[in-house]
């Protein structure tokens, strides 16, 4: 039988992105925008970045934070 997983508060699923390993090294994490949208909101979620001093890209349904303040190149 299928239980739903409980739901996450918006403290603990920050907590989570940033504890991830990638993100700890200064690398690179991804997740759905729906997701952050549902569980964070996204203008909590950009203020959380921007505290951080970290970027952020989306694209096509997906989040992309850039852990680190080096600069972005967009190669293509």
């Amino acid at each position: 039988m299928y239980t739903h997983p409980l739901p996450l508060s918006p403290e603990l699923w920050i907590r989570t992105l940033f504890a991830s390993k990638a993100a700890i090294d200064g690398g690179v994490v991804r997740r759905k925008s729906s997701d952050m949208a549902r569980i964070v909101g996204r203008e909590r979620f950009l203020v959380e970045i921007e505290r951080r001093g970290f970027q952020e890209i989306e694209n096509c349904g997906q989040i992309i934070v850039v852990c680190n303040t080096d600069p972005i190149r967009i190669l293509r």
